[in-house]
């Protein structure tokens, strides 16, 4: 046990101060911490003691093969974060619904250079990229009045002695600014939206990196596509010299080199005849069926790529993927086991971080009556709803997410419909 005896000595001596913003300093050897009931926190504060922990992967590698050069993971990411920032969100406190509400301000004009959609698509953008998404909260005088999304790569966790985030360090033009993690109640300015990773404690894991073999496997076969295009859009050849001597001279090899390279290759020489002379002959090299086969795994990385996001095949135009009956079953699929789960989610994200703010009896639901995806199912829900005999029609209203009835409401609702009325 020296070892530990050692490195134990070695925590001991470590300064207790460490800097959470600019120009100011913490004293961390105050109680006045919050103690956390977990258990592993000791195992997790042994490897990442006051460390800064940067983004393990590469988003530069994942924004640029995956984002801006593969059209699947493109595609992708751009109907996730297109669907879900559609979906309008609802205030809900003390159990009514608030058609005008200060935080629907905010959501919906969260500063002067993006709206409300702007800003839920940019935000969610991140999170398919980088698999972590950072939302800011400027307030004036304690009040909340802009919200920005941050760039991933450019934020930075820094972790306390216990190997919780003790603060977010944001840097760009070689300068940066801490943003302190607040104790108890208060408002956060950070709000750190991360996807489920298995191996990391402070991190989130993209959907791209899941994906990240068949984007790959995808972007080669297009790359052996666009080479084949631009060597005449057919399968190479060879040129056999067939004269007694069986050998060109050096000056003949250089001279045929340099005719076909000039004269053959490339897209603007397709179709051009060759002229043969002096014992020279074109043998054609076709593909065979398994040289073929980079175009089916083309297709089978383009489906793993969807699988990784989300997103039906169908949708994407991928050919060979019959999963679905057809395509508005497949559009459901994708806004029920996709979109939906994701909206719902960070509306309860958005809820717990803003209460501090707006207070402990908000709740943000997202309005799915809005999603014209889902209209059918509406559809048959209301009429369902609408033949039982056996619930009230508050019950009714709750299932579908509307609040009941007030009683002057359901007075009036009952004498227009002969419910209630006195003869």
């Amino acid at each position: 046990m020296p070892m530990w005896n050692q490195l134990f000595a070695f925590l001991a001596k470590q300064p207790k101060n460490m800097p959470n913003s600019i120009g100011h300093e913490r004293n961390s050897q105050t109680n006045n911490f919050e103690q956390k009931a977990s258990q592993a926190k000791s195992l997790i504060s042994m490897h990442q003691l006051g460390q800064a922990q940067w983004t393990p992967r590469d988003y530069t590698s994942f924004a640029n093969e995956g984002f801006a050069q593969n059209a699947i993971c493109y595609r992708c990411i751009r109907m996730i974060a297109q669907s879900a920032a559609s979906i309008p969100l609802r205030v809900r406190e003390g159990g009514e619904d608030y058609k005008e509400h200060s935080l629907l301000d905010l959501l919906n004009n969260p500063n002067s250079h993006q709206c409300g959609p702007d800003l839920f698509e940019e935000w969610y953008g991140y999170l398919m990229v980088a698999g972590n998404s950072y939302l800011e909260l400027v307030s004036l005088n304690e009040t909340p009045r802009e919200l920005y999304v941050l760039r991933p790569d450019r934020m930075k966790i820094i972790a306390g002695e216990e190997g919780w985030p003790q603060s977010f360090r944001y840097s760009a033009n070689n300068q940066f600014v801490s943003f302190p993690i607040p104790d108890g109640n208060e408002q956060s300015p950070i709000l750190h939206t991360k996807l489920f990773h298995p191996t990391n404690d402070h991190y989130g894991m993209s959907p791209i990196e899941a994906a990240a073999t068949a984007i790959d496997i995808h972007n080669a076969a297009s790359n052996w596509n666009k080479a084949l295009l631009d060597n005449s859009a057919r399968p190479s050849g060879a040129l056999i010299y067939t004269a007694k001597d069986g050998q060109l001279t050096n000056e003949q090899y250089e001279r045929l080199q340099s005719e076909l390279e000039e004269n053959f290759e490339g897209a603007a020489n397709a179709g051009k005849p060759l002229l043969l002379e002096g014992g020279l002959d074109w043998k054609n090299m076709g593909l065979t069926p398994r040289d073929m086969d980079f175009i089916e795994a083309k297709y089978v990385a383009a489906r793993e790529i969807a699988l990784a996001f989300g997103v039906p095949p169908m949708l994407l135009g991928i050919p060979g993927d019959n999963t679905y009956s057809n395509y508005a079953e497949a559009n459901r699929t994708f806004w029920r086991q996709t979109i939906l789960p994701l909206v719902e989610r960070s509306a309860k994200t958005l809820t717990n971080w803003l209460q501090p703010s707006f207070g402990s009896t908000l709740n943000l639901k997202p309005d799915i009556t809005e999603v014209t995806a889902l209209t059918q199912e509406r559809e048959a829900l209301w009429q369902r709803l609408q033949e039982t005999d056996f619930l009230t029609k508050d019950e009714k209203r709750t299932l579908i997410g509307y609040p009941p009835l007030v009683p002057d409401d359901e007075a009036i609702n009952g004498m227009g419909s002969g419910e209630g009325a006195s003869e």
